[in-house]
């Protein structure tokens, strides 16, 4: 019966024994999820790291694990108000060159780039991705004037910070890949925002009205350079036009001058002609000598036709009297006439020879 029990007994502690192994033994199993790492210590001492999937390692306290997620996209903050806890509003105040300040306030994204070098190099590895990048913000906007900062230069600023970041992260061996850095907002301090705004209003104000005298000279410069172009234009078509002119008038001249050589009585005779017929076909006064040479007759022509052309006027107003009127201005029309052949017809001779030895 003693022989019994101890037997039973004994395979009772072997049978716990061996569950207690076995349950020892599987409780090394664990999963790691996807975008995660697994880094396996042993006594403390980083071993090797297991992917993704279903791992097993020696069991508690030889060995133990700690997840690692390196595709979590991470950030922090500098100077934004609604996250008091992890910044102040002091750090956010940066002076420029020029020796104003500004109230700079941005962000870091990253991730963890070596899970190892995240874990094991530094105690508080995000805390230098933060200092880092305050750093960096505080350099290069020390090297930059207000407006670059304010209004002009903000991408390129968060480039060369977001580099000097980098290399700040890879200097302390963090692990971390900084992926952007983002400035959300720069002011003035609150104290001078009064000031700023109205700069930034006279500055507004200032390009409003280049903009608009830039308008303007769009405008008006075309047009001056096409007045300008069409004066030239006519100019050149003028200086053309006179010495075409001029160039005719000289191969007339030589022409005439060839002629009155053949010819010269004929030619002086044309010539003069040409030039009373020229003279007197503009004027309505005519003076006529007679034939003696020593009285000279006004001629009034056009008196003469001023009072004809009232006369058919007035013989259009009367009517009943058409007829005896119409028959007057043809009177006074014959009449006319008759007395301008009479005058003419008895001064011809005479006056155009006057006239002829007075051109000559």
């Amino acid at each position: 019966m003693d022989c019994h029990q101890l037997t039973l007994t004994k395979k009772f502690a072997v049978g716990g024994i061996v569950g207690f192994v076995f349950l020892w033994l599987a409780s090394g199993f664990y999963i790691v999820e996807e975008g995660n790492t697994a880094l396996v210590l042993r006594f403390g001492e980083y071993k090797y790291s297991a992917n993704a999937g279903f791992n097993w390692r020696v069991p508690y306290p030889v060995d133990s694990h700690e997840i690692v997620n390196f595709a979590q996209l991470r950030q922090t903050t500098v100077g934004v108000r609604s996250n008091q806890s992890q910044t102040s509003a002091r750090d956010s105040l940066m002076l420029t060159s020029d020796e104003n300040i500004v109230d700079v306030q941005f962000a870091v994204q990253y991730r963890i780039g070596n899970p190892e070098a995240y874990v094991f190099n530094n105690v508080r590895p995000d805390d230098i991705v933060r200092q880092g990048a305050e750093t960096a913000m505080r350099e290069v906007v020390g090297r930059s004037i207000a407006d670059q900062v304010l209004y002009e230069n903000k991408e390129a600023i968060s480039r060369e910070a977001l580099n000097i970041t980098q290399k700040i992260a890879d200097r302390y061996e963090s692990g971390i890949t900084v992926v952007n850095l983002t400035i959300q907002n720069v002011q003035p301090p609150e104290e001078v925002q009064a000031a700023f705004s109205d700069a930034i209003k006279a500055a507004q104000d200032a390009e409003k009205t280049k903009n608009e005298g830039q308008a303007y000279a769009n405008d008006v410069i075309p047009r001056a350079r096409g007045a300008a172009f069409r004066l030239v234009e006519e100019a050149q078509g003028y200086q053309e036009r006179v010495i075409a002119t001029a160039e005719g008038d000289s191969d007339r001249f030589k022409k005439l001058v060839k002629e009155y050589k053949s010819a010269p009585r004929v030619t002086r005779e044309r010539l003069y002609l040409e030039s009373m017929q020229e003279v007197l076909s503009n004027v309505s006064k005519v003076m006529v000598e007679n034939k003696s040479g020593s009285n000279l007759l006004y001629l009034p022509l056009d008196k003469l036709i001023r009072e004809r052309d009232a006369s058919a006027r007035n013989s259009g107003i009367n009517g009943p009297n058409q007829q005896t009127s119409q028959g007057t201005i043809n009177s006074s029309g014959q009449n006319i006439g008759s007395a301008v052949r009479n005058i003419v017809g008895e001064g011809r001779t005479g006056a155009l020879n006057n006239l002829r030895d007075r051109v000559r």
